[in-house]
């Protein structure tokens, strides 16, 4: 039996309960940009995404990713860890494991649950219900387990060939970027996109889930040292890259359009958090600022692109996650220091080993969330269909779907008219006699 650290292991327990919190931060950031008739299908689809991905982590995703490698190639392990068996050892591989295994499920657990619902983004506005749960379910099976496995699982192919990737810039960002992506060109565009107008609906909501965001990603990446002693520099590079980040946008929206937005902080702010993600344990504060400026700027020149090629990611998960994850990864490439941990890079005396490294992974990881992500969506749109009906894209998946709305106006409207018709009208004779 290893010997396990209680600080590690409290650590790492209170690092998963803050990647948890960041679903709901991103239904609420998410939420506030979509329009207002459709929030609450939003909200749902980012909550049901965490009971779906959590049950089948437990029963057998985890195993997947996890497990013994199955056929020796590191493409996918086995199914002995299924329903959460066998495992009061340790992780496969994992050298220096000072927590328990059921620590680790719990805190991998809630990346997979992240990437999953980082997805609504891209097809906000117009998936059925109930295509959307069967999507998921295969989706996280399909193409999230196989790639967790290659990159994190020690026993990968990618990570035996020394990919420097500490917190998720290919398994999380890359994958849910392509495949949101690959997921909006499937189900085709929102009905009046690009001609109309379709702003976010309640930007402080926004801000205030990309705040939670924030918070939660510091556990997101510095839990990820799997030791509390570790993950000191993944804290601070990760702070100091989405600080860096979120100034960088700004710059580039008051030189291209004249004006900072507040949308535009949050957006910033997230980009610089994706794109220190696979850097964050392996670069110092230099890199870390770099790294920010540099994802911020690139991330908010990218969401114009969905216009140029016609791809309704309708809240830009490509350009901040696909973009912010391409740039960590490459980044780790440069600015890696063996000093924090891992390779030199090259700015560092590493050569270009790490950067070529770097690199296939990016297009492994681009190339099987596109491929695989097509094929898991045209199957579920072809058999059961993705996309609900005109009458009720138009009236909003919140009561065409739910048959709630976020904001009863009406009843307010009539509280209202009550009040003013009950001080309007003239005294009773009866109130009249007492007064």
């Amino acid at each position: 039996m290893p010997h396990y650290n209680s600080g590690d292991t409290a650590w790492v327990l209170a690092s998963a309960a803050l990647v948890l919190f960041m679903t709901p931060g991103l239904a609420i950031f998410y939420g506030g940009m979509v329009r207002r008739k459709n929030v609450l299908a939003m909200l749902m689809q980012n909550f049901v995404t965490m009971a779906i991905v959590c049950l089948a982590w437990v029963w057998f995703s985890y195993s997947l990713a996890f497990g013994p490698d199955w056929g020796g190639l590191g493409l996918l392990g086995d199914l002995r860890f299924a329903a959460l068996s066998h495992i009061s050892g340790a992780v496969p591989g994992l050298a220096h494991q000072s927590i328990p295994q059921l620590a680790f499920v719990a805190f991998q657990m809630m990346f997979a649950v992240i990437t999953a619902a980082l997805l609504t983004g891209s097809s906000a506005d117009r998936l059925g219900f109930a295509a959307f749960c069967i999507f998921v379910l295969v989706w996280s099976v399909v193409v999230y387990d196989p790639i967790a496995h290659w990159v994190f699982s020690p026993e990968g192919w990618l990570a035996k060939r020394g990919t420097e990737d500490f917190a998720g810039g290919t398994v999380v960002e890359i994958t849910s970027g392509v495949s949101g992506a690959t997921l909006a060109l499937v189900v085709g565009p929102r009905r009046g996109w690009p001609r109309e107008l379709m702003r976010p609906h309640n930007v402080p909501l926004s801000v205030l889930g990309a705040g939670i965001l924030w918070f939660g990603w510091l556990g997101f990446n510095a839990g990820s040292a799997l030791s509390a002693g570790r993950a000191v520099d993944a804290f601070v590079n990760t702070n100091t890259a989405t600080a860096a980040a979120l100034l960088a946008w700004l710059l580039v929206e008051k030189l291209r359009d004249g004006r900072p937005t507040t949308l535009g902080a949050a957006s910033g702010a997230v980009a610089g958090a994706v794109g220190i993600t696979p850097a964050c344990g392996f670069v110092n504060t230099v890199g870390a600022t770099v790294i920010g400026l540099v994802a911020g700027a690139a991330c908010a020149l990218a969401v114009s692109l969905k216009f140029k090629f016609r791809v309704d990611d309708s809240l830009d998960v490509l350009a901040v996650h696909g973009v912010g994850g391409f740039v960590g990864m490459l980044m780790v490439g440069f600015f890696g220091v063996s000093a924090v941990s891992g390779a030199n890079g090259l700015f560092y005396g590493g050569g270009l080993a790490l950067l070529g490294r770097q690199a296939l992974a990016v297009g492994v990881a681009v190339g099987w969330a596109f491929c695989a992500t097509a094929a898991v969506a045209w199957a579920v749109h072809k058999t059961v269909g993705m996309r609900v009906g005109p009458e009720e894209e138009l009236a909003g998946l919140d009561v065409s779907l739910h048959e709630e709305s976020a904001y009863d106006f009406e009843a307010l409207t009539s509280s209202a008219l009550s009040a003013r018709a009950f001080t309007s009208r003239p005294p009773s004779r009866a109130q009249t006699e007492k007064d």
